[in-house]
């Protein structure tokens, strides 16, 4: 009997850890029906296409998604929605990030900052637009995140960090991977007992595209340093565990594939501080001025 294909929706795999993740999975012999979101679709196409892989055993479908623009997640969930029709969506993965600055005006009239939009906001809200299909899919999440969530340690400042124009010398991208964080917590318990969500961490991997246009250096002599497959492979890991803890809030699955103690991220199990940074679907709508 033939395998089911699994449907994976995901951000951020046009290049880098989800180029490869995908790469991995389409040399699997379990059918996958990919839809994904690109900037470039055609430019993503062409990079998939030259990958040979077996198209009558996999689909793989590229609709335009330009995460700084939340008009676009809107179109593009319902394009995936569409898509999907019947068939249920087995995983979404949620890997799209940027490591730049606040230091530019919100995009297209936000006041919060590009990248705080891009590693959080809009991701969010992609999860609200499916969550009546996430649901009905009992789906797993999976929350591309980073060990840069140790990097906040004073969570009342992150609004500052975070706005668009904002002078902050703290990391940026620690601040929106600890909001993010905060947002897998969010969503752990608001679809408690229908669908997992998980936190990865794929590790330092030099030779991605995150610090494009940054002076974030990633050395390949790091001792914790991982090879992009290597990296695909520890996200691939969050697809496919089982043996989740006892504890709900022990969400985090670390690169070396041991669930991360509570300890480690203690900050973020403020239920308060989840709700803050996860507004609801209408309210992003007519703060981000998406309400007709």
């Amino acid at each position: 009997m033939a395998n089911i294909a699994k449907t994976i929706v995901a951000t951020g795999a046009s290049s880098g850890l989800g180029f490869e993740l995908v790469k991995q999975l389409l040399a699997q012999t379990q059918p996958y029906k990919f839809i994904l979101g690109a900037r470039d679709t055609k430019t993503t196409q062409a990079a998939f296409d030259g990958l040979k892989y077996d198209s009558s055993k996999h689909s793989l479908t590229i609709f335009p998604l330009e995460l700084s623009n939340l008009k676009t997640v809107k179109a593009f969930s319902q394009q995936a929605l569409d898509k999907v029709g019947q068939d249920k969506i087995d995983h979404l993965m949620l890997n799209a990030g940027i490591a730049i600055g606040s230091e530019k005006p919100g995009p297209y009239g936000s006041k919060w900052s590009e990248p705080y939009i891009v590693n959080h906001l809009s991701q969010h809200y992609l999860t609200h637009l499916l969550r009546e299909k996430l649901e009905a899919s009992r789906s797993r999440i999976v929350v591309v995140s980073s060990g840069a969530v140790r990097g906040v340690s004073d969570p009342s400042l992150l609004e500052e960090d975070v706005k668009g124009g904002s002078k902050t010398e703290r990391s940026v991208y620690s601040a929106t991977k600890f909001i993010q964080l905060l947002g897998a917590h969010w969503w752990r318990r608001q679809l408690q007992g229908k669908c997992h969500v998980v936190a990865v961490s794929p590790g330092l991997i030099p030779g991605t595209g995150l610090p494009r246009g940054t002076s974030m250096v990633f050395s390949n002599d790091h001792p914790d340093a991982k090879s992009i497959p290597e990296g695909a492979q520890s996200i691939y890991r969050a697809f496919t565990r089982d043996d989740f803890p006892e504890d709900p809030e022990q969400i985090f699955l670390t690169s070396w594939g041991e669930w991360w103690s509570k300890d480690i991220y203690k900050l973020s199990l403020d239920k308060n501080l989840q709700d803050k940074w996860c507004p609801s679907k209408d309210e992003i709508e007519k703060e981000e001025g998406l309400t007709s």
